[in-house]
C-alpha cells in the first residue's frame, strides 16, 4: 500500500492494473532538477559562473537570498559496483588522492575569489564514488580547508557517504570528530545473492555494527540506501531486506529504482538483462517497501525517500518546506549549491553548471587557473515557472493555481492550458483529481508522480526521445 503525502490514505497496489502497468512502464527523468542536467548546454561558461557568484556575494542574483549549500565530489572507488551510474574513478592506487585533494583547494579558493571567503554554509555534503577512499588524515585535510574557507553555521548539516566496506568504528568516530553529523550507508541490497550479481558484498553483521557505533557515536542522523530492480532480485527477496533494514532503524531511508542505462554507463553491461526483474515485480518491490517501513513507523517522503517522524526531512515536509536538489529530496526549501570537484553539479540563483567530466580536464583547467566549469545552463523564465511547478508536485503532491499565478504573474490555467488538457487523461486513469483551482495527485499517482511531472516539462514534450532516462517504475 501506499501512502498519500497529504493525509494518511492508503491504496492497495492491486488497483493498478496490467494496463496502467503498460502505459506507464517507460523512461523518464527523476527531477533532482528542472530542466534536467542532460538540456546543460556547452555555451554556459565558466565566465557565466562567475558572474552567478559574484552577483550572489553582492546581492544582486535574481533570486538570491537563499542559504548556501556546498557538495565535494570524491570519484574514487575501489571497486565497481556493476549497477553504479555515478562519476567515478576505479583505482587501488591510493595515493592519487593527494594530487586530487591539492585540485580541490585550488577549486575553492578559484570559487571564493567570486563569491567571499567565509560565506555562510548550512550544508555540507560529501558524495562519490567513496568519500571514505581517502584516509582519517585527508578527510581531515580536507575539512580543514573547507572551514578555513567557508563558514559553516551552527546546527549545519554534515554529511556524507559511506562505503560500508571501507569503514570501522574507529573510522567512524574520526569522522564524528571531523564535524560529521550524518551518514549515508551504501547497502542496496542484503541478499548474497544479489551482491554477487552486481559485485558488491557486504554482510548485514557488519552494516548492523556500524549502524549501532553511529548511534553510540551521536551521529543525528544515519541514512541506508537502496536498490529496487537489480538482477537477481525478488518481490520475497526483497521484502527480507526491508526487514532487516527497518530493523536496524535508521533514521532515513532512500530506496531508488535501478536504471538500466548500459549504452550509457559502461559497468552496467556487465549486468544479465535476463536476469532483471520485470515491471510489475519491480511494482510489487517497491509497494511492499513503502508498506514495510510504514508499519515500522517511517513517514512517505516522496518518490524515493522515507524518514523517522522525528527526522528533520520529516518535519520539512510536514511543513511544506521539503525541495529536491541533486542529492535528492532536502530539507532546505530552496538553497544556492556550490560544488566542487569532477563532474559536480551546482546551482547558483537562476544558473546550473557542471564541471569537467574526467580528471585529466578538471586537472587541465585549474593549472590554468580557470574555474573547471564544463557545461551549463541559465534558466529562462519559462524553466523557472515549470521548475517551480514540477518540484511542488514532486514535494508535496500539490498545485494550488492561485499560489503560481502570484508568484510568477501569470494565469496558471492559461499559461499551462495544453498541460492541463493532457492532466485530464490521467485523472480518467486515476492518477490526479482536478480540482477547479487545484492539482492533486492520487495516492495511486504517486507510484507514477515522474508521468505526472513530466507533462509539465516543454523539452520532453518536445523530444520524445527518452532514451536517456531510467523507467518511471
Amino acid at each position: 500500500m501506499i501512502q498519500n503525502n497529504i493525509t494518511g490514505v492508503t491504496t492497495a497496489p492491486s488497483l493498478i492494473n496490467e494496463e496502467l502497468l503498460r502505459r506507464f512502464d517507460v523512461s523518464g527523468p527523476r527531477y533532482t532538477s528542472y530542466p534536467t542536467a542532460d538540456r546543460f548546454v556547452d555555451a554556459f561558461t565558466a565566465e557565466d559562473y562567475e558572474q552567478a557568484l559574484a552577483a550572489r556575494a553582492s546581492g544582486t542574483l535574481i533570486g538570491g537570498g537563499q542559504p548556501l549549500s556546498v557538495y565535494v565530489h570524491v570519484p574514487f572507488c575501489e571497486s565497481v559496483c556493476y549497477y553504479c551510474a555515478c562519476n567515478k574513478v576505479i583505482t587501488k592506487h591510493h595515493e592519487r588522492a593527494a594530487e586530487y585533494l591539492q585540485a580541490l583547494i585550488t577549486e575553492m579558493d578559484l570559487t571564493l575569489a567570486h563569491l567571499g571567503r567565509m560565506t555562510a554554509v548550512s550544508q555540507l555534503h560529501l558524495g562519490g564514488g567513496s568519500p571514505t577512499f581517502l584516509s582519517d588524515a585527508e578527510l581531515t585535510q580536507l575539512m580543514d580547508a573547507l572551514r578555513a574557507r567557508f563558514r559553516l553555521s551552527a546546527g549545519a548539516e554534515i554529511s556524507i557517504e559511506v562505503d560500508p566496506r571501507t569503514v570501522s568504528t574507529l573510522r567512524l568516530q574520526h569522522l564524528r570528530s571531523l564535524g560529521f553529523n550524518r551518514l549515508s550507508f551504501g547497502v542496496q541490497d542484503f541478499d548474497s545473492a544479489v551482491q554477487k550479481a552486481v559485485h558488491r558484498q557486504q554482510s548485514f553483521e557488519s552494516v548492523a555494527a556500524l549502524m549501532q557505533a553511529s548511534k553510540e557515536l551521536g551521529f543525528e542522523s544515519t541514512n541506508v540506501d537502496l536498490i529496487y530492480g537489480l538482477p537477481l532480485q525478488t518481490p520475497e527477496s526483497f521484502a527480507r531486506t526491508i526487514a532487516q533494514v527497518a530493523a536496524l532503524k535508521p533514521d532515513r531511508i532512500a530506496l531508488y529504482g535501478y536504471a538500466h542505462l548500459p549504452q550509457r554507463f559502461k559497468p552496467q553491461r556487465r549486468i544479465e538483462e535476463s536476469q532483471l526483474p520485470q515491471a510489475a515485480d519491480k511494482l510489487a518491490m517497491l509497494s511492499d517497501a513503502i508498506a514495510g517501513f510504514l508499519s515500522h513507523g517511517y513517514s512517505y517522503i516522496g518518490m524515493d525517500h522515507f524518514a523517522l517522524a522525528t527526522d528533520s526531512l520529516a518535519v520539512a515536509k510536514r511543513q511544506g518546506r521539503l525541495h529536491r536538489n541533486f542529492q535528492g529530496y532536502s530539507t532546505q526549501a530552496d538553497c544556492d549549491l556550490v560544488a566542487l570537484g569532477v563532474s559536480a553539479i551546482g546551482r547558483v540563483g537562476a544558473c546550473y553548471s557542471q564541471n569537467a567530466k574526467t580528471l585529466d580536464e578538471y586537472y587541465d583547467a585549474l593549472r590554468h587557473g580557470q574555474l573547471p566549469i564544463n557545461r551549463g545552463l541559465a534558466l529562462t523564465r519559462d524553466d523557472i515557472v515549470r521548475r517551480t511547478v514540477i518540484m511542488a508536485l514532486m514535494c508535496q503532491g500539490r498545485i494550488e493555481f492561485e499560489t503560481i499565478s502570484h508568484t510568477h504573474l501569470i494565469d496558471m490555467q492559461t499559461y499551462f492550458k495544453p498541460e492541463l488538457a493532457r492532466l485530464a487523461e490521467l485523472q480518467t486513469q486515476g492518477l490526479v483529481t482536478l480540482e477547479p483551482d487545484a492539482i492533486q495527485v492520487t495516492p495511486i499517482g504517486w507510484y507514477f508522480v515522474r508521468a505526472v511531472a513530466m507533462v509539465f516539462d516543454r523539452y520532453l514534450q518536445a523530444d520524445r526521445n527518452r532514451a536517456r532516462f531510467s523507467k518511471i517504475i
